[in-house]
C-alpha cells in the first residue's frame, strides 16, 4: 500500500497514533542498539548480523552491539527481544524458522514470535548443502535415493525444526524415501558427525561444510535453493537433481523488534535496512558466505512469513515436532 492510500485508509485514531509515533521517533536512537542473534559466532545469522550492525551503527551514529544468545532453536534470542522495551533499541536477527516452525514446536511458555515480534525486514536468504561421508558410497542425489530405498540410512541436523532438518524432510517427501533423523545440538556437531561417519549425510550450511567438500572429506550432492551456490557452482540444485524446477528450499534471516515498537521507528529501521543491503561491499561480503542480501520492506517480510508458515506447518505436524 502506498503512503497516500495508507493515510486515506487510516481513521482519525490511526492518524493520532501515527503522529505520536513520529514524535516518539524524533532523535532516535539516543543510546546504543543491541542486535541479538540466536546462534553461536560464525554461522549465517552471526555473519549477517555483524556485517549489518557495522553499517547500521555508522549510519545512525550509535554503536550497534551484537549479542549471541544461542539455544532453543533461536528462541532464546527472539524471546529476549520480544520482552525488551519496545523502543527500537533491542533488535533480533533470526532465521525464519523462529516464525514458521517454532510456534508449532515450542508450545509451552509465554513467548510466541508471530504475536510478540514485528517483522522489519528480510535481511538475507540462505540455503543448505546436502553432503555425505564418502563411505556412504553415493556421488549424487540419484545414488542417495536408491541407497535409502534399499536399506536403512541416517541423516544429521543441528536439531529438530532447524533449516537442515526441514530441507532434508522436504527432500524425503519429494522422493518418497525414508531416512532416520539424528538431531545434534547445533550445526557444528552435526557436521562433525557426518565427517566421522557416525551419520551418513545431512543438509548443512554451505560455508560450514564446503571446506570439507574441497578437501574430499565430504561429498556434495545438491544445494537446497533454486539457484546454484556462488561458492560451489558445480554442485547442482535439488530442483535440478529431482527434475522439479519450482522446488526451492531456501531460508531467510528476518530483522525483528518487540511488538508495540512505534511505527515511525520501525519505518526508519526498515529504510536503513534496505539501503544497507544494497551496498556492494555488504552484498559481496555475504556472497562470500553463501548468503544473498535482500533488504525487504516490513510488509514484504510479513507476506513471505505468512507464505512460509503455510508451507512448513503440514511438515511440522506430519513429523510431530515438539520441544522437549
Amino acid at each position: 500500500m502506498t503512503f497516500p492510500r495508507l493515510l486515506r485508509a487510516l481513521g482519525s485514531a490511526g492518524l493520532i497514533a501515527l503522529a505520536a509515533g513520529a514524535v516518539h521517533a524524533q532523535g532516535w536512537p539516543t543510546k546504543p542498539i543491541r542486535l541479538l542473534v540466536g546462534s553461536p559466532p560464525g554461522g549465517p545469522s552471526d555473519i549477517t548480523a555483524r556485517t549489518f550492525a557495522d553499517q547500521l551503527g555508522q549510519r545512525l551514529g550509535q554503536p550497534v552491539v551484537v549479542e549471541n544468545r544461542p539455544g532453543a532453536g533461536n528462541n532464546l534470542a527472539a524471546g529476549a527481544a520480544a520482552r525488551a522495551e519496545p523502543d527500537g533499541t533491542t533488535l533480533v536477527l533470526s532465521p525464519d524458522t523462529v516464525l514458521t516452525v517454532n510456534p508449532l514446536v515450542y508450545t509451552s511458555g509465554d513467548f510466541n514470535a508471530t504475536r510478540d515480534l514485528v517483522n522489519i525486514s528480510v535481511i538475507a536468504s540462505f540455503s543448505q548443502m546436502l553432503v555425505c561421508n564418502p563411505s556412504a558410497g553415493v556421488r549424487n542425489v540419484a545414488d542417495l535415493t536408491a541407497k535409502a530405498r534399499a536399506g536403512s540410512m541416517m541423516y544429521a541436523s543441528g536439531g529438530p525444526g532447524v533449516p537442515g532438518h526441514l530441507a532434508t524432510e522436504m527432500f524425503l517427501e519429494q522422493t518418497g524415501v525414508r531416512m532416520q533423523h539424528v538431531p545434534y545440538r547445533g550445526p557444528a556437531p552435526a557436521t562433525q558427525a557426518v565427517l566421522a561417519g557416525e551419520v551418513a549425510c545431512g543438509f548443512l550450511a554451505t560455508p560450514t561444510v564446503l571446506p570439507h567438500v574441497k578437501s574430499g572429506r565430504l561429498v556434495a550432492l545438491a544445494v537446497s535453493s533454486q539457484a546454484t551456490s556462488a561458492l560451489a557452482p558445480e554442485v547442482p540444485t535439488l530442483a535440478k537433481a529431482l527434475n522439479q524446477p519450482d522446488l526451492d528450499v531456501s531460508f531467510r534471516l528476518v530483522l525483528q523488534a518487540a511488538s508495540g515498537t512505534p511505527p515511525a521507528i520501525v519505518a526508519e529501521i526498515e529504510k536503513q535496512s534496505a539501503a544497507i543491503m544494497k551496498l556492494p561491499q555488504v552484498r559481496d561480503r555475504l556472497k562470500n558466505f553463501d548468503l544473498t542480501a535482500v533488504g525487504s520492506s516490513s510488509a514484504q517480510a510479513q507476506q513471505v512469513m505468512n507464505a512460509e508458515m503455510k508451507r512448513w506447518e503440514p511438515v511440522v505436524k506430519r513429523l510431530g515436532l515438539k520441544s522437549e
